[in-house]
């Protein structure tokens, strides 16, 4: 499980070791603006508004009282955070029982990208974090527009290995 990780943890990138750490309620306004940084997620609706707020607290919040889950964000040497992910371990029945560890919402600030972050997250993932928590299988999905990542997953050995769907509830929440 996610308590079997580590935290914080330091990570070392091209540009200097990161700090990866839980994030915190007093953490919600980088979150949010760094959801807002990206383009796609901005265009899906994450532009860090003020009447979003309580929404983005208390995802923040359900997310860190799930056991399986935690928000992570990736301070640089002089503490500023430069980016963010989620992680989720998931036990399974498929492939003989295996629990895999799903990436989500990687985002690294625009000013830093390119910088080796990224990377340095990823590599801590698909290493020390998949092995504390007992994932057989690191998964992730990205956006079709996203190419540049998709190349990216693919340098680390990520393989396109499945199409993904998904189907907006109507009148659910965003």
């Amino acid at each position: 499980m996610i308590a079997s990780l580590t935290l914080p943890v330091a990570v070392p990138a091209r540009t200097g070791s990161l700090t990866l750490a839980a994030a915190r309620p007093d953490d919600l306004d980088v979150l949010m603006a760094l959801l807002a940084d990206d383009a796609v997620s901005a265009a899906r609706g994450d532009v860090a508004a003020e009447g979003d707020r309580e929404r983005y607290a208390a995802a923040l919040a359900a997310i860190q009282a799930d056991p399986s889950n935690v928000l992570l964000l990736a301070r640089d040497g002089a503490g500023v955070v430069v980016a963010t992910m989620q992680l989720t371990v998931i036990p399974g029945m498929a492939r003989r029982g295996s629990t895999r560890l799903l990436v989500e919402a990687v985002r690294v600030s625009s000013a830093r990208r390119s910088a080796g972050i990224g990377e340095a997250m990823m590599r801590w993932v698909m290493g020390p974090a998949a092995v504390a928590t007992g994932a057989s299988l690191v998964q992730l999905t990205s956006d079709a527009a996203r190419v540049d990542a998709h190349r990216f997953y693919e340098r680390l050995g990520f393989v396109g290995s499945h199409v993904g769907f998904k189907y907006n509830v109507p009148g659910g929440a965003a």
